[in-house]
């Protein structure tokens, strides 16, 4: 989940990459952003790059079916992960908000104790906006973790220390560039030699 434009869908790419390539996972992805057209273009350019399968909707129905057809077919291909790509919003437009609640709930009635991740993508330039969004995303679903795209510029990302500590979400992937390795685990070490380098 997270705002537009903060990297969720190459994310999502990256990350499915990673985990039927070099964990051996099979990976079936969901293109619950079903109301921009290049979203779910997108996603499949991914899903063909990292060999897995996709479930798309028609332009513009409902997220939450998308999300709940997604689980449904991951457990009938006995697939290890289901990710699902949601659209971006505001974290200021309720009905918005109110729909990512919607498709947390649709995936929990297919899934029991699912979603087991719900991960927020947040753009490292984005500075102490970034805290507002995590808090309200937070409020709407339960936030397990932290994406903080976008550090291949001058951002250092310092807002995830404030999410961490205020927050208590942890952050569990980094984004550094549009190759498929610049998606890596967070080290808390790297990152505060890194931001506090010149």
């Amino acid at each position: 989940a997270g705002v537009n434009g903060t990297g969720k869908t190459t994310t999502i790419g990256k990350l499915a990459w990673h985990l039927g390539r070099e964990q051996g996972l099979k990976v079936v992805l969901g293109a619950a952003d079903t109301f921009r057209a290049a979203a779910v273009e997108q996603l499949a350019t991914w899903a063909e790059r990292a060999d897995c399968e996709i479930v798309t909707g028609a332009p513009e129905s409902d997220p939450g079916a998308v999300a709940f057809e997604a689980v449904r077919r991951g457990r009938e291909v006995g697939a290890d992960v289901v990710i699902v790509d949601t659209a971006g919003r505001l974290h200021t437009q309720d009905d918005l908000m109110a729909e990512l609640t919607k498709v947390r709930r649709v995936i929990a009635k297919q899934l029991e104790d699912a979603p087991h991740e719900t991960l927020l993508t947040v753009d490292a330039t984005t500075g102490q906006n970034g805290l507002r969004q995590a808090q309200l995303f937070s409020q709407a679903v339960p936030v397990t973790g932290i994406v903080l795209t976008k550090l291949d510029g001058t951002a250092k990302g310092g807002i995830a220390l404030a999410i961490s500590r205020e927050l208590g979400i942890p952050v569990k992937l980094i984004g550094a560039g549009e190759q498929l390795e610049d998606l890596r685990p967070f080290d808390a070490e790297d990152f505060a030699a890194a931001l506090l380098a010149p």
